[in-house]
């Protein structure tokens, strides 16, 4: 009672908005949680872009997020015209861009979180429970037309995957940019491998934004207000009002009921959607965005592809205008030809950082070459053609590993979803695989990307923990192997297992004289060259991993994990590459 004494809801117009701060929205268990609400100044009805999350409504991305903010307008400075940008938030939508528009804006702070109260569990089931609760309130409101449409990024792109399975009935249409949907593989456990991200993430951007944080919390720059809620907690009352998300996690390393109640159930989601991905998120959100198109059974559904930083095409203008033509037909009715526009968009990345648009009808795209390119131990070469005589070669299992290679006579594209097969045996009782699929230059020079989290990220990794090597053979595509992550199937060392690897969706354009590899090793993959000050700086930028490392000693004991592994091939063990190599439209 007295925290709600103590919130001053208020509502006032500015800058060309009618803005309510810390609106209530009461759960059903008696939490009320707050939303700052944007809307037009004139009396009417609209449709409601709504995102719930955990990065606190009222904390400015410039103040937040600065680095990324600079880089961001560096890059893309059409971002600052029209608009203030004083109410930009990390991940969420500009209101200034949609209010205009004739749209109301609802920013929900979740549980535990900004200005909400309640136990910080990030991701959980009361989560989308509560956002389920959030959108029918906002569809039911007097200046609410009764269409609610999800935008966000990543934390707001995540939980509509999981609230539209539920079918929230004011739920029309979701825009799930760069969001993940598989708790487990996506970024918890990387082919059964422990992310260290969670450690990261929680404490450079849970931690500081918990409910509680009060004074000691930034202020938002438009009211002065703490970004993290009116009272001040200590850390030990903070410490037992939030669950300690990578410890929790660390607790639960097979897909358990745990994972499966932070996953969306996608053979539920039958809401208009379009779901944007990142060439270069590897190691987080792309496997979600493009598995989310591949296997809801949503009628209306699109897929978009892009590449650059995490942040930036969300704000720009070419995702905006994508954005406002999509929920301009969902949510208003407006016939502006969205139907008619092809159901797969593509930015086809080309080195140096080019993307040439392109647009097909179909995931994955139905010209495919498959093409399974060999592994040749005796040149340490990748061959179009089986090898026939029996090879192997050895590395340190926390090592190096090793690199195989080809060069391209043509210029060759290299877009879709990838895998390996691999025969391999270790020295102890498991093996952890890391692959990463690579191009060159004539000169020997590694071509890297501005990935979602690191400016030097390779084309495409894969990741397999061998006692996971277990296949589910009802979901398992040749270029999509599953594992059910179940259970551990120790090895007997020296003995050779077969082992299939998913490697991220990815996309690349390979000029002619150029070479691809495929390194197989035993550790995150480091980029060697010269790093920019912006990949030294932030705190995601790990030499090309995003942050996703991959190195606790719980989950990789130097005694289970640091042995020797050796690689076969030829003579029957037919390891191989397989990439999804695309003819131009009408070629061969």
């Amino acid at each position: 009672m007295s925290e709600i004494l103590e919130v001053k809801v208020r509502t006032e117009v500015r800058d060309a908005m009618r803005i309510t701060w810390h609106q209530p929205i009461p759960a059903d268990d008696g939490i009320v949680l707050r939303a700052d609400v944007f809307r037009p100044i004139e009396d009417g009805r609209y449709p409601v872009i709504l995102s719930y999350g955990v990065y606190a409504k009222g904390l400015a991305f410039q103040e937040g997020y600065p680095l990324q903010w600079e880089k961001m307008i560096s890059d893309y400075p059409q971002i600052l015209q029209g608009s203030t940008n004083k109410y930009q938030n990390w991940e969420t939508t500009d209101p200034e861009r949609w209010v205009p528009h004739g749209y109301a804006v609802v920013r929900v702070d979740s549980r535990g979180a900004g200005w909400s109260p309640g136990f910080l569990d990030p991701g959980c089931s009361r989560e989308t429970e509560d956002l389920y609760q959030c959108i029918e309130w906002a569809g039911t409101q007097s200046w609410s037309n009764g269409k609610v449409g999800m935008l966000g990024i990543s934390y707001y792109a995540s939980n509509q995957w999981r609230v539209a399975g539920k079918h929230p009935p004011h739920l029309a249409a979701i825009i799930p940019w760069e969001g993940q949907n598989d708790r487990y593989r996506d970024s918890g456990f990387h082919g059964g491998i422990l992310s260290q991200f969670q450690e990261r993430w929680a404490k450079h951007q849970v931690a500081n934004i918990q409910y509680g944080m009060g004074q000691r919390a930034k202020k938002n720059p438009i009211t002065g207000e703490s970004v993290a809620g009116p009272v001040t907690l200590s850390d030990e009352e903070l410490a037992k009002n939030r669950i300690n998300v990578y410890e929790e996690l660390k607790k639960h390393p097979l897909d358990d009921e745990w994972h499966r109640q932070r996953s969306a159930d996608l053979g539920l989601v039958t809401t208009p959607l379009l779901t944007c991905a990142n060439w270069g998120g590897q190691g987080i959100h792309p496997r979600g965005n493009f598995n989310g198109f591949i296997d809801a059974p949503a009628e209306q559904k699109w897929l978009e592809a892009h590449g650059d930083s995490h942040w930036s095409h969300f704000y720009s203008p070419y995702g905006v205008a994508l954005q406002k033509r999509f929920f301009d037909y969902f949510l208003k009715g407006i016939d502006n030809g969205w139907p008619q526009q092809p159901r797969v968009q593509l930015n086809i990345r080309h080195p140096g950082e080019k993307f040439v648009l392109r647009h097909e009808r179909e995931w994955p795209l139905a010209r495919t070459q498959w093409t399974r390119f060999h592994l040749d131990p005796t040149g340490r070469a990748l061959s179009r053609t089986p090898v026939a005589a029996p090879g192997k070669l050895e590395y340190q299992a926390l090592g190096n590993g090793l690199t195989f290679s080809m060069t391209v006579d043509r210029e060759t594209e290299i877009t879709g979803p990838m895998a390996a097969k691999l025969f391999v045996s270790s020295s102890t009782k498991d093996a952890d695989l890391f692959l990463v699929v690579r191009v060159f230059d004539p000169q020997g020079t590694e071509v890297t990307f501005m990935g979602s989290t690191d400016p030097n990220t390779p084309i495409a990794n894969g990741w397999l923990r061998v006692s996971h090597r277990r296949l589910d053979p009802k979901r398992s595509l040749p270029y999509r192997p599953y594992h059910p992550h179940d259970r551990v199937e120790p090895l007997t060392p020296g003995e050779v297992y077969e082992c299939d690897v998913e490697i991220v969706t990815s996309c690349i354009v390979v000029p002619a004289g150029w070479r691809v590899s495929l390194t197989v090793r035993g550790k995150d993959y480091e980029y060697e060259g010269e790093v920019s000050e912006f990949g030294k700086k932030f705190h995601y930028g790990t030499r090309g991993t995003g942050g996703m490392t991959h190195a606790d000693a719980d989950d990789r004991p130097a005694d289970v994990f640091g042995g020797m592994v050796t690689l076969y091939a030829g003579g029957g063990r037919d390891s191989y590459l397989l990439l999804p190599i695309i003819p131009p439209k009408g070629g061969v």
